[in-house]
């Protein structure tokens, strides 16, 4: 587990919070129960049911110990303040090749590039952290060098 703060809003955090709270007190119950009804069907070494609910029950575990660091490691991205230089939470329209776009610079866990939610630990994410509006910022992409210029910030 690691000791560095995780970005994330405050919905981000209650989402987590919610699926957590459905794993341990729905889920876990659940794949138990799976399990004891599975043990009734005997040898356990050719037991597919059995095996399927213990698969499901080390993925259900691993997940809940990954929520529970994440939400210990939380930081509430705080949208209001300053918006004259992009920072996590900050919403970033650009300009490339004659087309706008519209970012939101998220923590990792929220990450979601197809609907513009992009990483702060991206390399894009990054490059934008800390910029104000009229820089331009140039990307090395596979297909070669991409230029950004920031448009406006929110």
């Amino acid at each position: 587990m690691s000791e560095q703060k995780m970005y994330v809003s405050r919905e981000g955090l209650e989402r987590f919070k919610q699926e957590l709270d459905e794993l341990v007190n729905v889920k876990r119950k659940e794949i138990i129960e799976r399990i004891e009804r599975a043990k009734e069907l005997g040898d356990l070494s050719e037991n597919a049911e059995y095996a399927a609910a213990k698969d499901e029950q080390a993925f259900t575990e691993g997940r809940i110990i990954e929520l529970q660091d994440m939400i210990a490691r939380a930081e509430i991205i705080n949208g209001s303040g300053k918006v004259d230089l992009v920072r996590v939470g900050s919403k970033v329209k650009v300009k490339t090749d004659g087309t706008e776009t519209e970012y939101e610079i998220v923590g990792v866990a929220e990450a979601d590039p197809l609907t513009g939610k992009i990483s702060n630990e991206s390399p894009l994410g990054r490059s934008f952290l800390g910029r104000k509006i009229g820089d331009k910022i140039q990307i090395q992409i596979p297909k070669g060098m991409v230029t950004y210029t920031i448009l406006e910030i929110r």
